[in-house]
């Protein structure tokens, strides 16, 4: 192997720069060329590729974003789009690819894997949904975020005895919704893995008010059913009864931003390292993740077939904590 590829596709994160610096700087190490694809899957299949070398992602480890940048393919789901991106490989003398990503992204380099090329997969995702590995870059960036966020809210909230609705990014997964609600003292979690009735949520709010609390904050994953609006609109209906105004933040993309920290940094570094390291051994078809302290590997077939169940532990341990 003398030439890989590298992109990062789907929603993007903090982190993303630091793990593509890796793959370049290790992938140089090694006596590699890379190429960085640009916008994703998108970019393989219209051919829009740049040369990468050691000097070209120094200084990116701290900023957010991708310096490659992403978009969404979905002509890459179609077998008409999976065979431009093998000839636009094969045309630039690509013999393995490095693909940063989420599920999606995953699922796509799977499908190029099916179609006999050298792929390894890198865990991107700040949902943290992605099976096989315990922490995906991103997470620990974008949790950090909402933490600050809602400590920020809370002293608001404190001063005008407010109840404040954080909706925190999470459309099939709440992981965001629960960390973020167990570390930074929420009253209470609004997740899509566990049902929670409007009249629910208003009793937690009036049990908080006849606790004495000055504030409840309410950690509200985006993909909690009936949703953030149907929550306020009740919420106000019935605002009489529970003695807190309400109020509503959406966190949104600012989730997504930033600088990353020190421990996305460095999981970025190793996975990033790690992926480049199985390509040039000739170990394809996988996908790098961590568990525990141990950098692992899992083949991109069992990824696609499992799924990631949040700890409903954890979420009982949030209920303990409300009170």
């Amino acid at each position: 192997m003398r030439r890989i590829g590298v992109l990062t596709s789907g929603g993007d994160g903090p982190g993303l720069n630091p793990c593509i610096r890796a793959v370049t700087r290790t992938a140089v190490g090694y006596g590699l060329e890379v190429i960085g694809i640009e916008r994703g899957y998108a970019g393989l299949i219209d051919g829009e590729m740049i040369p990468l070398d050691a000097r070209a992602v120094g200084g990116i480890v701290g900023k957010g974003g991708t310096i490659l940048g992403t978009a969404r393919a979905p002509e890459f789901e179609t077998v008409k789009g999976q065979r431009e991106a093998l000839r636009n490989l094969n045309k630039h003398s690509i013999e393995g690819l490095v693909v940063i990503g989420g599920n999606g992204s995953l699922t796509g380099a799977l499908a190029l894997h099916r179609h006999g090329f050298p792929v390894v997969g890198v865990p991107a995702t700040i949902d943290n949904d992605v099976p096989g590995t315990s922490m995906a870059i991103g997470v620990d960036t974008a949790l950090n975020t909402i933490l600050g966020a809602i400590d920020r809210i809370k002293d608001t909230a404190s001063s005008h005895q407010r109840a404040f609705l954080v909706e925190v990014m999470g459309r099939d997964c709440g992981y965001l919704a629960l960390m973020g609600g167990v570390a930074g003292g929420a009253e209470m979690v609004l997740i899509p893995e566990v049902e929670t009735t409007l009249e629910e949520v208003a009793q937690g709010l009036l049990d908080a008010y006849i606790r004495g609390k000055s504030h409840c904050i309410v950690v509200v994953a985006e993909g909690y059913k009936p949703g953030t609006r149907a929550v306020v609109d009740y919420l106000n209906e019935h605002k009489e009864e529970l003695g807190f105004e309400v109020r509503v933040t959406v966190l949104g993309h600012i989730q997504r931003g930033g600088s990353p920290s020190a421990f996305d940094r460095l999981l970025a570094t190793q996975l990033g390292a790690a992926a480049v390291t199985e390509l040039y051994n000739g170990h394809y078809g996988l996908m790098v993740g961590i568990r525990g302290h141990e950098i692992v590997t899992v083949s991109l077939e069992e990824m696609a077939d499992s799924q990631v169940e949040l700890d409903l532990d954890l979420y009982e341990l949030a209920r303990v904590m409300e009170k």
